[in-house]
């Protein structure tokens, strides 16, 4: 079953390189409708997965700028005390296995409508940034950091929401910010995220070390290669079937 961890890992991962969503909202579906993973477990392991593969992208868009460093800060400054807080909450309250479960299916399930909501309107939001844009445009404190807090307790809950709906809020909330920028300050921001909801999963035993390991192994090859091919292929007729994909697994999870 590793060899088939691995694929997954690495078909994903090709995903993610050609439109750069797709980590969490299709590896922690796939674990839990395809290989049979409880929710708890598939969230908390993909957490992880998400979090190593993505501090390598932080690295190359650090390198060439694209990275708003003080949105990152405002952003990490709510979801990660966010994340901390949804953690002991379900530690204090002591959720029955079956009901766990259900709560995280059930989030996730929503977490991947909203995703797909966020990809089929992604190019309608940045002309509408685009056209807002103007050099003295930034966005309120405040409502930065409750935008990470949101995203903090839905990616703790469901693994999902870090990518497609991290770059929707940044197009809302900072239509100043350059698109060339967008992507690298959600990676960057997303990293830490992921690393310590990952974490706090892992230390109440909710993470499969070994299946980890098989989907790392895949996923970078995958990311590498579909980030060479990126510019061959289809991004928005991809990202649209990427949507339709999302909506109907969504729905299945949710309802």
């Amino acid at each position: 079953m590793d060899l088939f961890y691995t694929l997954s890992g690495f078909l994903v991962g090709a995903l993610v390189g050609v439109t750069g969503v797709g980590g969490g909202s299709l590896m922690t579906p796939l674990l839990v409708l395809v290989f049979g993973i409880s929710p708890t477990v598939a969230v908390g392991t993909d957490l992880l997965y998400a979090g190593i593969t993505k501090s390598g992208g932080v690295w190359m868009h650090a390198r060439r700028g694209g990275v708003a460093w003080a949105l990152v800060g405002r952003l990490a400054s709510g979801s990660v005390p966010a994340s901390l807080i949804t953690l002991a909450a379900f530690h204090w309250l002591a959720f029955d296995p079956k009901q766990l479960s259900a709560l995280m299916s059930t989030t996730l399930g929503f977490a991947l409508v909203l995703t797909a909501v966020a990809l089929l309107f992604k190019e309608k939001l940045l002309r509408w940034s685009r056209a807002r844009r103007t050099t003295s445009a930034r966005p309120a404190p405040w409502m930065v950091v409750a935008a990470g807090a949101l995203l903090g307790a839905l990616v703790t809950v469901s693994s999902v929401g870090a990518g497609a709906l991290g770059v929707a809020a940044l197009m809302l909330l900072s239509p100043g910010l350059a698109a060339s920028r967008l992507v690298g300050t959600d990676i960057a921001h997303a990293v830490p995220l992921t690393l310590v909801a990952g974490l706090g999963h892992a230390a109440g035993g909710s993470v499969d070390w070994g299946l980890l390991g098989s989907l790392v192994v895949g996923s970078l090859p995958g990311i590498a290669l579909g980030s060479s091919l990126s510019h061959k292929l289809p991004e928005p007729l991809l990202r649209k079937l990427l949507a339709l994909m999302l909506a109907l697994i969504g729905g299945r999870l949710a309802w």
